[in-house]
């Protein structure tokens, strides 16, 4: 499965990035204007996460819930977690119920597919890996960021062969199917609000190709019972 998977999302990639040629970290103006919105409220959206982080052993792992991603996700025996509240146009009422201040962000943001908190465990680290099309793009907020050893902070990000330390309270808006890893070097978890976002500006045809591929995975979503 993994092999057929990483088959597709290579020729997505090939079509997508002969049209599109923007950087690996995009203009959050141009791209995703509510961008500042989320992150204004992000001491609200820490609580929640928080409050998940008292009982973290009933939020799934990365390949619990996606088994394709075991490579990255299950490649050291650390945990990554991710509770997931919206997942391709489909809200999980269950997890939304636990977020009403994200939930809340998301009735205004039509623009976002998909969301989940991200909880990487003490010195997991994500290996090198890329996302599947260049339809959806990539906004990570920090949320509750321990300190690394040299007190910066201690999820490291490495996008494109460039590192990036993102804080409580700060982000990035970025291309996925840019080659990416992230490593926690700290004693601590990690959580991030993780956004995907609908790329704005395609091309017609590719405009009409994401939204067949973003109708298609939210059936999935609703198929194996996700929301």
């Amino acid at each position: 499965m993994s092999i057929l998977y990483e088959d597709a999302a290579e020729l997505l990639r090939r079509i997508y990035s002969r049209r599109i040629h923007t950087p690996a970290i995009l203009d959050a103006a141009t791209h995703f204007p509510a961008s500042e919105r989320f992150a204004a409220t992000w001491p609200g959206l820490r609580d929640e996460a928080l409050r998940l982080k008292q009982d973290l052993s009933s939020v799934p792992r990365f390949h619990e819930l996606m088994p394709q991603q075991a490579p990255i996700s299950a490649n050291d025996g650390r945990d990554w977690r991710l509770f997931v509240v919206k997942a391709y146009g489909v809200l999980v009422p269950r997890n939304a119920a636990r977020c009403p201040a994200l939930t809340r962000l998301l009735a205004t943001s039509p623009q976002v597919l998909s969301a989940a908190l991200s909880f990487l465990g003490p010195w997991k680290h994500v290996p090198e890996h890329r996302g599947p099309f260049r339809g959806v793009i990539r906004y990570y907020l920090g949320l509750s960021v321990p300190p690394a050893a040299d007190g910066l902070p201690g999820a490291a990000l490495v996008i494109d062969s460039t590192e990036h330390r993102v804080g409580d309270g700060q982000w990035l808006l970025w291309d996925d199917t840019f080659a990416h890893e992230v490593r926690n070097n700290s004693d601590d978890v990690r959580i991030a609000l993780l956004l995907d976002v609908r790329r704005k500006a395609m091309p017609p045809d590719l405009e009409i190709l994401s939204r067949i591929l973003i109708a298609a995975a939210g059936i999935a979503v609703r198929l194996r019972r996700i929301a």
